[in-house]
Order: C-alpha cells, then structure tokens, then sequence
C-alpha cells in the first residue's frame, strides 16, 4: 500500500499547491497533515523547492512542516535535519487482513449497538473535537476535512451523548480508519473497540489501516488485539 497517498486522500487538505512534484497543503493548521508538504520525489533544484515550501508556509503565517512518510524524496530527512528541522510526532502505521481486523478477543462486542452514519452528525463532531480539537478555533475547518471524502461515522452513544467516536475512509480495497476517540469518562469499557469492529465489519473490505503515535502504547496494544500489526512509521519535520 501507499501509504503517503493514502493518508494524503484520507484526510483532504483545503488548500493545495504543486511545486516541481510537491503537493504543499494547508486547513488553516487543522493538524499536521493537512498542513504539510507531501514530498514524494526528488525535485531538480532541492534548495529551491524547500525555499518555496517555506515561502507558502510565511504566506499562511504557519511554520514549514514536511511530512515524511515512507516514500518521502531519498535524501530530504537528512536535509531538513540539516537545516534545523525538529523531528517530531513519530507515528506508527498498522494494517489488518479483513479475515483479521476488528476480530479480536476483547470484549467490545458487549458494548451496545454502534451508530453508523455516512455524515458526521453534530454530537459526533462534538466529541471527536473535545477529546482531539488541539487546534483553537479550527472546528470548521475539521468538520470540512472530514467530509472533504466520503467516508462513515460510527459512535457508541447513551443518552443522546456520542461517548467514543471513529471514521472511516474506504479506499479501493482497503479502509482507513481516523479519528478513533473516547471521551475520558468513558475508557475502560471497550467502545474504542466497539466503534472500530463496527466500521470494519460496515465496510466489509479486503483490509483496513490506521496509525497511532509511538508513544501511545495503550492505543497501539488495543489494535494488535484485533488483528492490527505494525507495517511502517512516519514523522514529520518542522521548522
């Protein structure tokens, strides 16, 4: 799987430059993601299309982020490094066989019935942004890179309150799986994994993958324990 593109279509960035190869993205600084360049190849005049990366990034009055996936152009890392960018938010890609995601032995399924929804309705906006809107006023700007693909929504709702959250990309034959969240009130009783058999099994595709930060052990050993394993890792660089 491509990765990089995968990710890049996923999660739609509203603003898009090409330079020599590039794709420079900006959401108004809704996550790094959407808020990077996508450098998948090696430009004929590196020094100039890090210059004009950065030159997009003053116009936006955002720092330069460079997304380095695992077909980021050979050499850049290094570059970047060399020119003072910060390494940071190591991350973690895993993949499942659909004979395997969401299959675990965990107890999830005792959960109630998950909601699926091919829009996000507002209580799912509401608590996917509580638990992850790191980002001041951005909820619009999330709510629109959200829906910016068709994708599906699953929650575990009581009393009218979505307590854990996730989304779905379906991407040819495999699924994306974003914005898995919970509030804290509610961990500890299986929705986080609820909400992912849920969208795995709606989807009914040949695989699903998704990426969790390094440092987030806890989130990582609930998607080995549904067939979820670790193929890849990305970072990005910032400056």
């Amino acid at each position: 799987m491509d990765f990089d593109l995968l990710f890049h279509e996923a999660w739609p960035a509203c603003e898009r430059r090409v330079h020599d190869g590039w794709v420079l993205r900006y959401a108004g600084g809704v996550t790094k993601r959407a808020n990077s360049v996508l450098a998948l190849n090696r430009p004929a005049d590196l020094d100039g299309a890090i210059e004009s990366a950065e030159a997009f990034y003053r116009e936006h009055g955002q720092r330069c982020v460079f997304s380095m996936g695992p077909k980021a152009a050979p050499g850049l890392d290094a570059e970047l490094e060399r020119r003072g960018y910060e390494l940071v938010d190591p991350t973690v890609v895993m993949v499942a066989s659909s004979d395997h995601a969401g299959d675990g032995d965990g107890d999830g399924d005792g959960v109630g019935r998950v909601r699926v929804e091919a829009r996000p309705w507002p209580g799912w906006m509401e608590t996917w942004w509580a638990v992850d809107g790191r980002y001041g006023d951005g909820y619009e700007v999330a709510e629109r890179i959200c829906t910016g693909v068709p994708a599906w929504y699953g929650a575990v709702e009581e009393d009218g309150v979505a307590l854990a959250v996730g989304r779905a990309v379906p991407q040819g034959d495999t699924l994306g799986i974003y914005c898995m969240a919970t509030r804290p009130e509610a961990r500890r009783r299986g929705l986080a994994r609820a909400v992912l058999r849920a969208l795995v099994r709606h989807a009914g595709v040949g695989s699903a993958y998704l990426c969790v930060t390094a440092a987030n052990e806890a989130a990582q050993a609930l998607y080995q324990s549904e067939g979820f394993e670790v193929v890849g890792r990305y970072h990005y660089r910032v400056r």
